[in-house]
């Protein structure tokens, strides 16, 4: 029996290839995907008067994307504890790291947005940051939708976890955020105040909530199975939102 094959328009078949190389497999509904690729910058409005992008997407792919990677540290890490799977795992999908995945397997290239927009609005250093990191996980959610679970499960280990995240050297690595934070605060003469707001749980398993003041204003919260792993999760957040990495003297 002969199989039929979908022609493309010449403007769609460069998305398709793109696809098929970062994904492995060709997609069955573009639209998807080219939702995926749609930065807000670019989203015009629908008859619902809602804005078109990939936002939606992005929500989808990151509780897909966090509970495939949930699953296989649990699996592959029978004997430890859940604070060591959370550090793990937040570290594998944090925006820096998909940032880099994204840029490594062609992500980059197939964003469609308004470079003038991003870069002009007042937030537009962080979303321009980010950008790569948000298309990766609106990308996840359009393969969820497109090939079911099990597939996009697939693409998700097979295509970005295994490649590309040394589990050993994770593990063995244990970045101190915190220490950076307070050096970016020095080094621009900024008040930094570390606050634990709250805690959840009994007191065999009590979990911390810590917020991160800049000059006196609440910039992010952090989790943790200790005050010290709560404010090292709130600090790591605070270096995404901070941008430290390209603060000018």
């Amino acid at each position: 029996m002969l199989k039929s094959f979908r022609v493309y328009p010449e403007q769609d078949k460069k998305l398709v290839d793109s696809i098929k190389q970062i994904v492995g497999s060709p997609p069955l509904n573009l639209e998807l995907y080219r939702l995926a690729t749609k930065h807000i910058s670019v989203a015009k409005k629908n008859m619902f008067g809602l804005k078109e992008s990939n936002e939606r997407l992005e929500y989808l792919g990151d509780a897909v994307l966090s509970t495939v990677v949930a699953e296989y540290l649990f699996k592959k890490y029978p004997y430890k504890d859940e604070g060591f799977l959370t550090d793990i795992r937040s570290r594998i999908v944090n925006r820096e790291s998909l940032n880099t995945v994204a840029k490594k397997i062609g992500v980059s290239n197939i964003i469609v947005y308004d470079q003038s927009h991003i870069l002009g609005n007042g937030k537009g250093k962080l979303s321009h940051k980010s950008i790569d990191g948000d298309t990766l996980e609106a990308l996840v959610g359009a393969v969820y939708l497109d090939k079911g679970f099990s597939n996009c499960k697939k693409f998700i280990l097979k295509r970005l976890l295994l490649p590309h995240f040394d589990l050993d050297s994770i593990i063995n690595t244990n970045p101190n955020y915190k220490s950076t934070v307070i050096e970016w605060a020095q080094k621009t003469n900024r008040e930094i105040r570390f606050e634990i707001i709250d805690t959840k749980g009994d007191t065999q398993f009590k979990e911390f909530i810590a917020q991160i003041f800049i000059d006196g204003v609440p910039i992010c919260t952090g989790s943790g199975y200790s005050k010290k792993k709560a404010e090292q999760n709130a600090s790591q957040k605070a270096l995404e939102i901070l941008d430290t990495d390209t603060e000018e003297d």
